[in-house]
């Protein structure tokens, strides 16, 4: 049986999990950090966990995607599957929450830096079909003037 957790009103809803909004942040005056739940949780969770390098975190050395590691990589199909590998992998290992849809990752048409992931994935506990796109540029701050 699923967990679940009651709503203000009384009904109840499949537990999702709560978790630091990220980026962190605090409520005003600094009194509480504000968090997340349920679904926006999950969305987070899946940007922290492309965003994060293996080894970043103390406790969970496999934990994230390593992305940077391809960084000023020429984009050409060998790097698009090893990208789509890797965030297959890591969504499969780190979020148990989704069920992965689709992946699809390309280079933007405008901006050839720029590969953009794009995720389809499904919340089995909600029935609930979400889409993201996850912007990474291969490049950082080449154009920087000062």
């Amino acid at each position: 049986m699923a967990k679940t957790e009651r709503t203000a009103d009384g009904s109840t809803v499949p537990f999702l999990g709560t978790g630091w909004g990220f980026p962190p942040t605090f409520t005003f005056g600094g009194a509480e950090l504000v968090t997340t739940t349920g679904v926006e949780d999950i969305h987070q969770s899946l940007q922290i966990l492309l965003a994060t390098r293996l080894g970043e975190r103390a406790m969970s050395e496999d934990y994230g995607c390593n992305l940077d590691e391809i960084v000023f990589e020429e984009v050409d199909q060998r790097l698009i599957n090893r990208v789509t590998a890797m965030v297959n992998d890591a969504i499969l290992y780190h979020e148990p929450r989704i069920e992965l849809l689709d992946l699809q990752v390309s280079q933007d048409a405008k901006q050839a830096e720029l590969l953009l992931i794009r995720l389809s994935y499904r919340v089995p506990e909600t029935n609930s079909r979400f889409n993201m796109v996850y912007p990474f540029f291969l490049t950082e701050a080449t154009e920087v003037q000062f």
